[in-house]
């Protein structure tokens, strides 16, 4: 009855996890983003004022590692969305 048959469910949901991992990979481009922001900020403020130098590199590594692990987290979401699901 209808255009479906038995292999349509097993297709439509590989097409939705596939969809699924690739919008959680979209984070890998914010955190990029992100990560270019915060050495940007860095460059611009140590321009300003050398003598922070030390100080706000600190700042920067934090912020970049804060950055970085929202990425992770969107990769790891991306591996259980396309194995485990």
């Amino acid at each position: 009855m209808g255009d479906h048959d038995e292999n349509s469910q097993p297709k439509m949901l590989e097409g939705a996890k596939s969809m699924g991992a690739g919008a959680a990979t979209i984070a890998s481009a914010g955190a990029a983003v992100g990560i270019g922001n915060v050495f940007s900020s860095l460059i611009h403020s140590v321009a300003r004022n050398p003598s922070l130098a030390k100080q706000l590199f600190g700042y920067a590594i934090l912020c970049s590692a804060l950055t970085e692990a929202i990425a992770s987290f969107a990769s790891m979401m991306a591996f259980l969305i396309s194995s485990v699901f």
